[in-house]
């Protein structure tokens, strides 16, 4: 019998499925959809397809996972990855994008649950992510977090739409920041969920 995910996402008229190296169409979808999907905060991420594309084609490394929720025609609605550490018991969350038309609908929350199942199957434990603020979207952007960064995360405020409680409302934990990780005072939050126990 198939989960609640696969249940909600065949209801919804798309499913989740291995980004392949082989499938060039895809491949240049899912780069479109990192360009498109961080222009807006982290322009700087991605610039540009050839970037992009790049990205995507080291997302086929063994020690790493690739997903994409797909509709009926076969076009990309959204990208997950995972990169192993820790000797495969922590794997990053990186990335996660959702095509800006397509946000909204549970496609972000039911690829970051499967990539969950994955890791799980995996032999992983915990997941981790960095959600950086560089444009003033927490309380924590343009503040000198020294010497009490634990008081700041404590104190967290989300300003402008920061995916951090979006990752939150998935189970995920504050568990730290590099402060100063993209420039004076524009830190990258750090969060993570145990997935198995």
């Amino acid at each position: 019998m198939p989960s609640w995910q696969q249940v909600d996402t065949l209801a919804m008229g798309w499913r989740i499925v291995d980004l392949r190296p082989g499938d060039e169409q895809a491949i240049y979808q899912a780069a479109a959809l990192l360009v498109a999907g961080f222009k807006e905060h982290w322009p700087h991420a991605w610039p540009d397809i050839a970037s992009a594309l790049e990205e995507v084609r080291e997302s086929f490394a063994p020690d790493r996972i690739s997903r994409v929720a797909v509709d009926d025609q076969g076009a990309i609605l959204g990208w997950v990855g995972g990169i192993s550490q820790y000797r495969g018991k922590v794997w990053e969350l990186h990335p996660l994008v959702v095509r800006p038309d397509c946000q909204g609908q549970g496609i972000g929350r039911t690829l970051v649950v499967d990539l969950e199942e994955q890791v799980r199957a995996r032999g992983g434990l915990t997941i981790v992510v960095g959600t950086d603020d560089e444009d003033g979207q927490t309380s924590l952007t343009g503040v000198d977090l020294y010497p009490n960064v634990l008081e700041h995360l404590v104190n967290i405020k989300n300003l402008r739409r920061h995916p951090y409680e979006f990752y939150q409302k998935l189970g995920f934990v504050i568990i730290g920041a590099v402060p100063d990780a993209n420039g004076l005072a524009k830190p990258d939050i750090l969060m993570a969920k145990r997935v198995r126990r």
